[in-house]
């Protein structure tokens, strides 16, 4: 079919019915996949409502439960107007690929999400335009732009193509919603939850959903991106929040994540969102990521009063030193202290570390180890530093950049390292399966299971060293 994008730009649609928009969720599952994080988009779920209280008709494509091909034809037959395609950094090549792919099926192809924010260069050969930052209010205003003919670059919030050198041009930055109460509900009913919930009980023996409560984190660890939400710290209102859980429960869902950077960032209206909970009665059981200076015994018997069952943490290191090197402002104590906290409360625990970050000393990535395994922990999950752009890591990083990201099925990282390290990859997966290995014999019960870690770690402690 012929590539019209172009020309279609310049043109109002005929149609006097709304123009219609689809949002493109582009996550394959890997065959071999591990993960045991399966949740709904709800950044598209979000435009998505946006968009159909402007007026606008709005679906959504997860592409989590389809093939390519299935997802490509789905996307081809929907006669929309305009085409937004989610992407991050793991997404890189499919949100590309698509986008070749439905070149003359829409009249405007639009990039939104973290990696197009930090970097739209990426996007633009593909994409008419990339959407930088929260998207509902810049979505609505291009479509708006667009029904009207109205230039593009006039909307706040936008990059487009440049002149000859192909560099980006940039509308002006639009200031993110501080209101988070004034958004509407993300779209639920446009997701596959029937999919989700099947997938749910599977997995983990019963359906589960994502919700988030607040936008942004005011800390500033040096391997993360805050890309779309930044650096600010907004919250919704307990009632607010506890209205989109009954929104999902009353969908079929019996079990929330939280999925905020930080839900225990301000202790206040955790115990609000926990009194809410418990003054509605309501019976579901919930999970959430904290951060380990902002729990305390309190907050955590709060939380298991109103249903909390799992809590994460991203502790990282169990070297100090490296700890600084994150720029991660915690101490072992101080992850230890509400590790043990979540624990006395009932709830069960995980957390993730990073091994061999630059800068680390085989000394450090055994220490980290072997403080992780000292915690009381329920699941402990090990990987590889990812410098994303945007980070202060990928600036550390950039001149030792070979290669964009690129998954890989059946892998220990399931995706290529995209730097060069100082550790060959190699030893970074021996020393992912040593700490994984070591975790499993750890949870073995009785004498049995001390005597075989300890029998486990001398010898990989010391291949482990000898490994370059």
């Amino acid at each position: 079919m012929e590539n019209k994008s172009k020309r279609v730009l310049a043109q109002v649609p005929a149609t006097k019915t709304p123009i219609s928009v689809l949002l493109i969720y582009p996550f394959f599952k890997l065959k071999h996949d591990r993960s045991i994080f399966r949740f709904p988009p709800l950044g598209v779920a979000y435009i998505a409502s946006a968009l159909k209280a402007a007026g606008y008709r709005a679906d959504i494509l997860d592409c989590t439960f389809l093939t390519r091909k299935e997802a490509l034809e789905r996307a081809r037959s929907a006669g929309a107007d305009i085409i937004g395609i989610y992407s991050m950094i793991t997404m890189f090549g499919d949100s590309l690929e698509l986008a070749r792919e439905l070149k003359g099926y829409t009249g405007l192809l639009a990039a939104g999400g973290p990696l197009p924010t930090t970097d739209p260069g990426l996007f633009l050969k593909e994409f008419d335009v990339v959407v930088c930052g929260e998207g509902e209010s810049t979505m609505v205003a291009l479509a708006r732009a667009f029904e009207k003919n109205i230039s593009l670059i006039t909307v706040p919030g936008v990059a487009m193509p440049g002149g000859p050198d192909k560099e980006a041009r940039f509308s002006g930055k639009r200031e993110p919603e501080q209101n988070l109460d004034a958004l509407a509900f993300p779209a639920r009913e446009l997701l596959p939850n029937a999919d989700y919930m099947v997938f749910g009980k599977k997995k983990y023996g019963y359906s589960i959903t994502s919700l988030m409560s607040m936008r942004g984190c005011p800390f500033e660890c040096d391997f993360c991106s805050s890309a779309v939400f930044g650096r600010s710290y907004r919250e919704r209102s307990p009632k607010n929040v506890v209205d989109e859980v009954e929104q999902a429960l009353a969908i079929g869902y019996e079990h929330i994540h939280f999925g905020d950077d930080v839900f225990t960032m301000k202790k206040s209206r955790l115990l609000a969102v926990c009194s809410e909970i418990t003054r509605r009665g309501l019976k579901f059981s919930w999970e959430c990521l904290g951060r380990v200076d902002s729990l305390d015994p309190e907050m955590a018997l709060a939380m298991k009063a109103a249903g909390c069952e799992k809590m994460y943490f991203g502790i990282e290191s169990g070297s100090g030193a490296v700890l600084k090197l994150m720029n991660k402002k915690i101490s072992t104590q101080k992850a230890r202290e509400a590790v043990e906290a979540a624990k006395a409360a009932g709830i069960r625990t995980g957390a993730f570390f990073i091994l061999f970050y630059p800068g680390e000393t085989d000394a450090t990535v055994l220490e980290t180890i072997r403080y992780a395994l000292s915690l009381p922990l329920d699941y402990l999950a090990f990987s590889v530093p990812y410098p994303i752009p945007g980070t202060g890591l990928y600036e550390r990083l950039k001149s030792r950049q070979i290669g964009q990201w690129k998954q890989t099925d059946g892998s220990v990282f399931g995706h290529k390292l995209t730097y060069k390290s100082e550790f060959s990859g190699f030893k970074m997966k021996f020393g992912i399966l040593k700490g994984s290995a070591s975790f499993m014999l750890k949870k073995i019960p009785g004498i049995f299971g001390k005597a075989a870690l300890k029998l486990f770690e001398w010898p990989t402690d010391a291949a482990l060293k000898l490994m370059k």
